[in-house]
Protein backbone atom coordinates (compact mmCIF):
# COMPACT_ATOMS: atom_id res chain seq x y z
CA UNK A 1 0.00 0.00 0.00
CA UNK A 2 1.56 3.24 -1.11
CA UNK A 3 0.86 7.06 -1.92
CA UNK A 4 2.90 9.11 -3.51
CA UNK A 5 2.43 12.80 -4.71
CA UNK A 6 4.59 13.66 -7.49
CA UNK A 7 4.73 16.59 -10.21
CA UNK A 8 5.48 13.82 -13.04
CA UNK A 9 3.08 11.96 -15.21
CA UNK A 10 2.41 8.28 -14.45
CA UNK A 11 2.67 5.09 -16.56
CA UNK A 12 -0.46 3.18 -15.60
CA UNK A 13 0.39 -0.03 -16.92
CA UNK A 14 3.47 0.09 -15.01
CA UNK A 15 1.96 1.47 -11.87
CA UNK A 16 -0.67 -1.77 -12.43
CA UNK A 17 2.43 -4.45 -13.32
CA UNK A 18 4.22 -3.15 -9.98
CA UNK A 19 1.35 -3.34 -7.81
CA UNK A 20 0.26 -7.06 -8.72
CA UNK A 21 3.80 -8.45 -9.09
CA UNK A 22 3.57 -11.96 -8.43
CA UNK A 23 0.70 -11.97 -6.78
CA UNK A 24 -1.89 -15.04 -7.67
CA UNK A 25 -4.05 -14.20 -5.00
CA UNK A 26 -4.69 -11.31 -7.09
CA UNK A 27 -8.50 -12.09 -8.62
CA UNK A 28 -9.73 -7.86 -9.54
CA UNK A 29 -7.31 -4.90 -10.08
CA UNK A 30 -9.30 -1.81 -10.12
CA UNK A 31 -8.28 0.97 -11.49
CA UNK A 32 -9.49 5.06 -11.68
CA UNK A 33 -7.46 7.37 -13.48
CA UNK A 34 -8.56 11.29 -12.98
CA UNK A 35 -8.50 13.63 -15.79
CA UNK A 36 -7.86 17.28 -16.65
CA UNK A 37 -10.81 18.28 -18.28
CA UNK A 38 -11.01 21.49 -21.01
CA UNK A 39 -14.54 22.69 -20.12
CA UNK A 40 -16.18 24.12 -16.74
CA UNK A 41 -19.82 24.82 -17.35
CA UNK A 42 -19.50 26.98 -21.05
CA UNK A 43 -16.04 28.03 -20.55
CA UNK A 44 -12.53 26.12 -21.87
CA UNK A 45 -9.87 25.64 -18.83
CA UNK A 46 -6.56 26.12 -20.27
CA UNK A 47 -4.91 24.71 -17.44
CA UNK A 48 -5.08 23.68 -13.94
CA UNK A 49 -2.82 24.36 -11.04
CA UNK A 50 -2.70 22.33 -7.88
CA UNK A 51 -1.08 23.41 -5.21
CA UNK A 52 -0.44 21.30 -1.46
CA UNK A 53 1.60 21.23 1.36
CA UNK A 54 3.52 18.55 0.89
CA UNK A 55 3.73 16.74 3.87
CA UNK A 56 -0.25 17.53 5.06
CA UNK A 57 -1.18 15.92 1.93
CA UNK A 58 0.54 12.76 2.20
CA UNK A 59 -0.48 12.17 5.46
CA UNK A 60 -4.22 12.74 4.53
CA UNK A 61 -3.62 10.11 1.59
CA UNK A 62 -2.23 8.23 3.68
CA UNK A 63 -5.01 7.90 6.36
CA UNK A 64 -7.45 7.23 3.37
CA UNK A 65 -5.65 4.58 2.25
CA UNK A 66 -5.63 3.11 5.22
CA UNK A 67 -8.93 3.80 6.59
CA UNK A 68 -9.65 1.91 3.14
CA UNK A 69 -7.14 -1.26 4.56
CA UNK A 70 -9.91 -1.15 7.94
CA UNK A 71 -13.14 -1.28 5.87
CA UNK A 72 -12.01 -3.81 3.53
CA UNK A 73 -9.69 -6.64 5.51
CA UNK A 74 -9.73 -8.34 2.10
CA UNK A 75 -8.17 -5.87 -0.17
CA UNK A 76 -4.71 -7.30 -0.93
CA UNK A 77 -2.93 -3.72 -1.38
CA UNK A 78 -3.88 -0.38 -3.07
CA UNK A 79 -1.60 2.51 -4.56
CA UNK A 80 -2.56 6.40 -5.05
CA UNK A 81 -0.25 8.75 -6.74
CA UNK A 82 -1.81 12.40 -7.33
CA UNK A 83 0.02 14.88 -9.26
CA UNK A 84 0.79 18.93 -7.99
CA UNK A 85 1.58 21.87 -10.38
CA UNK A 86 0.13 23.08 -13.68
CA UNK A 87 -1.81 20.69 -15.88
CA UNK A 88 -3.40 20.77 -19.09
CA UNK A 89 -6.72 19.08 -20.83
CA UNK A 90 -5.82 16.13 -20.67
CA UNK A 91 -3.53 15.49 -18.27
CA UNK A 92 -3.78 12.89 -15.59
CA UNK A 93 -4.04 13.76 -12.42
CA UNK A 94 -4.91 11.04 -9.86
CA UNK A 95 -4.67 7.51 -10.23
CA UNK A 96 -6.18 4.93 -7.64
CA UNK A 97 -5.70 1.21 -8.07
CA UNK A 98 -7.00 -1.53 -5.83
CA UNK A 99 -6.42 -5.42 -5.53
CA UNK A 100 -8.42 -7.89 -3.69
CA UNK A 101 -9.26 -11.55 -4.75
CA UNK A 102 -12.64 -10.58 -5.75
CA UNK A 103 -13.90 -7.24 -7.46
CA UNK A 104 -16.56 -6.26 -5.21
CA UNK A 105 -14.33 -5.40 -2.83
CA UNK A 106 -12.01 -3.80 -5.21
CA UNK A 107 -14.36 -1.59 -7.43
CA UNK A 108 -15.79 -0.32 -3.38
CA UNK A 109 -12.44 -0.03 -2.22
CA UNK A 110 -11.22 2.32 -5.26
CA UNK A 111 -14.50 3.96 -4.75
CA UNK A 112 -14.48 4.97 -1.17
CA UNK A 113 -10.41 6.11 -1.72
CA UNK A 114 -12.05 8.61 -4.66
CA UNK A 115 -14.88 9.85 -2.43
CA UNK A 116 -12.73 10.86 0.17
CA UNK A 117 -9.75 11.81 -1.62
CA UNK A 118 -12.19 14.22 -3.75
CA UNK A 119 -13.25 15.65 -0.85
CA UNK A 120 -10.73 15.46 2.11
CA UNK A 121 -7.18 15.69 0.32
CA UNK A 122 -5.78 19.04 1.09
CA UNK A 123 -5.33 20.14 -2.74
CA UNK A 124 -6.50 23.37 -3.76
CA UNK A 125 -7.18 23.86 -7.24
CA UNK A 126 -6.78 26.96 -9.30
CA UNK A 127 -8.56 26.89 -12.56
CA UNK A 128 -7.13 28.77 -15.83
CA UNK A 129 -9.45 30.32 -18.43
CA UNK A 130 -8.81 30.83 -22.02
CA UNK A 131 -10.76 34.15 -21.30
CA UNK A 132 -7.51 35.21 -18.58
CA UNK A 133 -9.87 34.19 -15.52
CA UNK A 134 -8.90 32.50 -13.03
CA UNK A 135 -10.54 31.24 -9.87
CA UNK A 136 -10.48 28.61 -7.14
CA UNK A 137 -12.44 25.41 -7.48
CA UNK A 138 -15.02 24.96 -4.65
CA UNK A 139 -16.30 21.93 -2.94
CA UNK A 140 -19.01 20.51 -4.74
CA UNK A 141 -22.17 19.38 -3.07
CA UNK A 142 -22.80 16.27 -5.18
CA UNK A 143 -19.25 14.97 -3.87
CA UNK A 144 -20.00 15.56 -0.33
CA UNK A 145 -22.83 13.79 -0.84
CA UNK A 146 -21.07 11.00 -2.43
CA UNK A 147 -19.64 10.60 1.55
CA UNK A 148 -22.83 9.63 2.52
CA UNK A 149 -22.56 6.52 1.55
CA UNK A 150 -19.58 5.24 3.40
CA UNK A 151 -21.07 6.16 6.94
CA UNK A 152 -22.93 2.99 7.82
CA UNK A 153 -20.37 0.81 6.30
Amino acid sequence: MSVTLQSDDFDISRELDALVGERTSVGAAVTFTGLVRDMVKDQRIEAMTLEHYPAMAQAELERIEAEARAQWPDLIDSRIIHRFGTLTPGDRIVLVITLSSHRQVAFEAAEFIMDFLKTRAPFWKKESLADGQSDWVKASLKDDKALDRWKDR
